[in-house]
């Protein structure tokens, strides 16, 4: 009895440390102005963040590192530790002009709504990584005394984690963007109410 106590409190532990992480989250605010919705949204298209050639509303970005611990058992290499280190960056507008009335309620909104849309490419980051991190600690290459085959391999999943993470961020931004769409909505709504 006191061994399938001790074993289960073990695996509760070892579950526990495998999930026990947490993404640091912060915002990297970048100044707009006007005193209506069309203004701001020019403000946003002259200051926003650069992505590629053009600029956009908002972008998320994340860093990324891992303490990882390689072991050799027998004449393989196992993956035993895997911890991630992830930090994630919502570049958001942030507005200096003062606003009251509807224009402010319409500004808070629209300030709202494209947070909320950041998130969830924050919750996809932070999906990818526990999906890497899954994959990851147990991953055994045999005839690896060296743990040298065990890395390509490894970063063979890691480049398929990623790509299907920017698909699945891709994919939600056309909908978003599209005509009717949260943020097309948004948009509408900040600079033409009526």
């Amino acid at each position: 009895m006191r061994i399938a106590s001790f074993l289960t409190g073990f695996l509760l532990a070892a579950s526990a440390m495998a999930q026990d992480w947490q993404a640091v989250e912060r915002v990297e605010p970048y100044a707009v102005q006007g005193a209506t919705g069309l203004e701001i949204y020019q403000s946003i298209g002259e200051r926003g963040p650069k992505l590629g050639v053009a600029r956009v509303i908002a972008h998320t970005n994340f860093k990324l590192t891992w303490t990882r611990k390689y072991e050799r058992q027998g004449n393989a290499c196992v993956i035993t530790v895997n911890k991630p280190k992830l930090i994630i960056t919502y570049t958001l507008p942030k507005l200096k002009s003062k606003l009251s009335g509807s224009m402010k309620s319409r500004w808070e909104t629209f300030l709202a709504g494209v947070t909320a849309h950041e998130k969830v490419h924050g919750d996809f980051i932070k999906d990818m990584v526990k999906q890497i991190e899954a994959m990851s600690v147990g991953l055994t290459v045999e005839n690896d005394p060296n743990c040298q085959k065990i890395r390509p391999q490894l970063q063979a999943r890691l480049g398929e984690l990623s790509d299907a993470q920017r698909a699945r961020s891709r994919d939600f931004d056309q909908v978003e963007m599209s005509e009717g769409g949260n943020v097309h909505q948004l948009i509408l709504n900040l600079v033409d109410p009526g």
